[in-house]
């Protein structure tokens, strides 16, 4: 039996004041809008790209996706100022791999070419780029597109403890159900409309958007210390410390590394003289701030 609009509307707001329900709503993207007069407010930029493969260095960007928002200091999205959308035709065909992931295909991408002064304009005044995992898309944007190695970065995957706020996982579809949206993700575009309302949920540990919290963390400086020439024997014990390993392809040390915030570096560093080196060492030490965290030159 067809049900109006008002009427499954009020079923699911009776349904959400009960402990026995969820209810996930499909996410709608917000209307472009700008900021009330007089508002003090800044603008980011969501970025989500789709390539080739994971390597940053041959692989091609076949779809870049950006939404330009403001918000206010405290970190609470007052709206989307504009959307950015565009295919790009690699040098090779797509793998049947990356269609199966992606869902794009040759036939989608033929005959479109980034506009570079387009990207470059739509950016121009941002003050922080997020992606969901700035690690990877980070090192393909600023390959492509200079403005963005310069561009404070912000990642709302890992600088985030998304479990230690209840969530079942950093991945995007897990937070975005408990923020109570669904979504069918086709483009890079819908990805990033996804993303700004999890930003845009209220943490209740901390009565704040996860905007806010991210934006905090962003700020803050952290070290990356390189235990380098480890024994083969102590992986194990670098790996459940956390250290992750870079095999020095991408021009850093050929090392395991782990990023620590300013008041954990001590503790790292007596770890690495007692339980690895067990002699007095000075390991490297890297400080990483927003401008320069997730880049492939860090």
């Amino acid at each position: 039996m067809f049900q109006a609009p008002s009427d499954m509307a009020a079923m699911a707001e009776a349904l959400s004041q009960s402990t026995d329900y969820r209810v996930l709503r499909r996410l709608v993207p917000r209307p472009t809008s700008m900021a009330a007069a007089g508002q003090e407010t800044r603008t980011g930029i969501l970025l989500d790209t789709e390539t080739t493969g994971l390597d940053h260095v041959k692989d091609e960007i076949i779809e870049l996706g950006m939404v330009k928002f403001d918000y206010t200091p405290e970190g609470r999205i007052v709206g989307v100022r504009d959307t950015f959308s565009a295919f790009n035709e690699p040098s090779a065909p797509i793998s049947a791999e990356v269609t199966a992931l992606t869902g794009i295909t040759d036939e989608m991408v033929a005959g479109h070419r980034f506009d570079e002064a387009a990207i470059t304009d739509f950016v121009d005044g941002a003050v922080i780029v997020i992606a969901h995992n700035s690690g990877f898309d980070r090192k393909f944007a600023e390959r492509y597109w200079p403005v963005f190695a310069h561009k404070a970065w912000g990642c709302s995957m890992s600088e985030i403890d998304w479990r230690k706020h209840g969530f079942a996982g950093a991945q995007l579809g897990y937070l975005l159900n408990g923020a109570g949206y669904f979504h069918q993700a086709h483009r890079a575009v819908d990805d990033c409309h996804a993303l700004l309302e999890v930003l845009a949920f209220e943490l209740p540990a901390i009565g704040s958007p996860a905007l806010a919290l991210l934006l905090e963390m962003a700020r803050k400086p952290t070290l990356r210390v390189w235990a380098e020439h480890t024994a083969f024997e102590l992986k194990e014990s670098l790996k459940r410390r956390g250290y992750r390993w870079n095999d020095g392809s991408d021009g850093r040390p050929k090392s395991w590394y782990i990023d620590v915030c300013e008041t954990a570096v001590d503790d790292e560093i007596a770890f690495l003289r007692t339980e690895i080196y067990m002699r007095d060492v000075e390991p490297g030490v890297q400080r990483l701030t927003a401008f320069t965290r997730f880049s492939s030159r860090a």
